[in-house]
């Protein structure tokens, strides 16, 4: 009965991530902006990651592999977002018309002013 218990977490966990992976995926295809296209990313990246190593550690078959995949959660949590809050500064920097709005945008904000 345990074992059943077990796997259905395992099992639930495991959709969980992979379905937030693939919003991630959606996202970055469906955004224009490569910020927008960057937080997609980053939170798919961390959420799913997270959902499908904490139902992997569920099912782990001893304490030890649990402790690793634990260390590994831990570690992505901190990697991921410094790593995307680093390339996000890279293109503010650079890139100089990052504050502008698009073409629609300003379309949209001007009705707004009249």
């Amino acid at each position: 009965m345990l074992d059943w218990i077990r796997f259905i977490i395992t099992a639930l966990f495991l959709l969980s991530g992979l379905s937030m992976l693939i919003t991630a995926v959606i996202g970055v295809y469906k955004f224009d902006y490569v910020l927008n296209r960057m937080h997609a990313a980053a939170m798919g990246d961390t959420l799913g990651l997270l959902f499908c190593l904490i139902g992997l550690t569920v099912s782990a078959p001893d304490i030890w592999t649990a402790l690793k995949l634990l260390l590994i959660i831990c570690l992505l949590w901190v990697a991921s977002p410094v790593g995307s809050h680093l390339i996000a500064r890279l293109e503010v920097t650079t890139n100089p018309h990052w504050h502008q709005l698009t073409g629609a945008e300003k379309d949209e904000d001007q009705e707004v002013d009249v």
